[in-house]
């Protein structure tokens, strides 16, 4: 079974959802490509993601800047590897997906393979994908849209060109 709730953010309605309490799984925003949606066999529970709400409302406050929720995906090898290396990407700063590939210890010609995992977090804003740029720092694809990344990335205080 899956827990959800949802959750008021500057990003939208926030979807969290978990197999256990304060365990989550998925993290969406309306509108996002790939993201998730409430199924019939969800079950709203408020009180399982109190923790992760209480992060989040500090983080959207500008009060925390690392997430400690715990988190469990089910992704390829390639993609969790490449979402290990998402979350050492430090609050504040950026990266380009060449950069993230050599964290990742991936050969520079995955970039593009790279870009698609990153495409396909299922816990934005808490593995931040947001902190991804192009080669030249320009602000490219982002699954819950470019003004939702630029947002993120002023939160954090890092000057956008």
């Amino acid at each position: 079974m899956t827990l959800y709730t949802t959750h008021p953010s500057p990003l939208g309605e926030l979807l969290l959802a978990g197999p256990e309490p304060g365990l989550l799984s998925s993290v969406t925003v309306p509108g996002q490509k790939g993201g998730a949606t409430i199924r019939s066999d969800w079950r709203r529970d408020p009180a399982a993601f109190a923790e992760p709400v209480r992060q989040f409302d500090a983080y959207f406050a500008g009060e925390l800047t690392e997430f400690s929720i715990p988190l469990v995906t089910a992704g390829s090898a390639f993609r969790e590897r490449v979402w290990a290396a998402l979350e050492r990407v430090p609050y504040g700063t950026t990266v380009s997906y060449g950069t993230l590939a050599a964290m990742a210890g991936l050969a520079p010609n995955a970039v593009r393979a790279v870009g698609g995992a990153v495409g396909a977090n299922p816990l934005t804003v808490i593995r931040p994908c947001h902190r991804v740029l192009g080669a030249n720092g320009s602000l490219t694809g982002f699954a819950s849209g470019l003004d939702r990344k630029r947002h993120l990335l002023t939160l954090e205080g890092v000057a956008l060109s």
